[in-house]
């Protein structure tokens, strides 16, 4: 098992290779619309997403089609676009991040990977949905569920989990999948959401250790253990529910979305400009745009139903109901501070030791 700091090195190391797929991505649907004709060769832009791959799609072809800038994208989890940033921070290959739970952002901050700007289109957010200096505006809201197949728990004989200690089962050992929080950002929501609940850092990896038992792997990918569950490679996958929506909705009909009654975390999806770019204009346009009411609905067209912080935003009836939740008190900043040497904890701790 790789140390925090060895798959660290290894992600950066990854930006020679990894940077063919932003060039090749500049190729792709997201920067070859024909509807663009405005956008000079200067105004381009490269942006590194964390949501779904084909939101992450919609969200760089429909702002090149708006603008006419160019506009493509590159899609990776948390923990490796903070590694991909750190490894470039004088001559970024990014200069927009858009989706992906904004403790991430608040760890890029940290690291002087974030630039401010202060976007006339956050006014109409709520306070609670975006950073106070400005490093970072919310635009969507997802909430930490157990998506579960209700087949392979039917003949395991478990009930569908609505507890977190529920996940402790033994009949469920080797049917836990959950990302890896230094990797993921929904897998650092589960490691900070039991930080909360189980009353500090030490307790929260107590608390994990007892879950390293059951689970099958960690995937590098928050959003791969929904798609495992659909599988049936597992009984429960730890996801934002709206990812375990859009699966079972493409298919996936075993899958059943349930929610912690003890309490569960969320993220808040942003949007912010990469320190240093060269594109500065372009990605303050792209901001303006990603916080609008117009750019966040197109997340319902691709299947892609989180809970939208624009108050002109449409809602339907598979977004999850937030009053209807309980959500623990999940302090973003704190979350930040704390991530890196609460996941090398977790990489020394946890997911290196030996299952019992």
């Amino acid at each position: 098992m790789l140390s925090h700091n060895q798959l660290v090195k290894r992600l950066a190391l990854g930006v020679a290779t990894l940077g063919m797929v932003a060039s090749l991505g500049a190729c792709g649907p997201a920067g070859s619309s024909t509807g663009a004709s405005a956008g000079s060769q200067e105004e381009s832009l490269t942006v590194v997403c964390g949501a779904m791959e084909d939101l992450c799609q919609a969200w760089t072809k429909s702002f090149t089609e708006k603008t006419g800038i160019k506009t493509s994208f590159v899609r990776l989890s948390s923990g490796e676009t903070v590694a991909r940033l750190e490894a470039a921070k004088a001559n970024p290959e990014f200069d927009v991040w858009h989706g992906g739970p904004v403790d991430g952002y608040g760890a890029a901050v940290e690291k002087g990977l974030i630039k401010a700007y202060d976007s006339p289109a956050a006014a109409d957010i709520p306070e609670k949905y975006k950073d106070p200096d400005h490093n970072w505006t919310g635009v969507y809201i997802g909430v930490l569920g157990f998506c579960s197949n209700k087949v392979v728990l039917d003949e395991l004989g478990v009930d569908v989990p609505k507890k977190w200690d529920d996940l402790l089962n033994p009949k469920l050992k080797g049917q836990i999948s959950t990302a890896h929080p230094s990797t993921s950002g929904t897998a650092f929501t589960t490691l900070w959401t039991q930080t909360i609940l189980q009353g500090g850092e030490d307790q929260a990896l107590s608390w994990m250790k007892k879950l390293n038992n059951n689970v099958l792997q960690y995937s590098k990918s928050g959003t791969a253990p929904g798609q495992i569950a659909g599988r049936g490679e597992v009984g429960v996958g730890l996801v934002f529910s709206h990812d375990c929506v859009k699966y079972r909705d493409g298919g996936m009909k075993d899958l059943v979305v349930s929610f912690p009654e003890d309490g569960t975390g969320y993220e808040i999806g942003g949007v912010g400009m990469i320190a240093n770019t060269a594109h500065e204009e372009a990605a303050k346009k792209y901001i303006d745009w990603a916080i609008s009411a117009e750019a966040q609905n197109i997340g319902q067209t691709v299947g892609s139903n989180q809970v939208l912080t624009n108050p002109a935003a449409k809602s339907n009836d598979k977004m999850a109901k937030l009053d209807e939740i309980k959500l623990i008190d999940y302090d973003f900043l704190a979350a930040a501070k704390a991530k890196s040497g609460l996941t090398a904890r977790f990489d020394e701790e946890v997911a290196g030791q030996p299952k019992e």
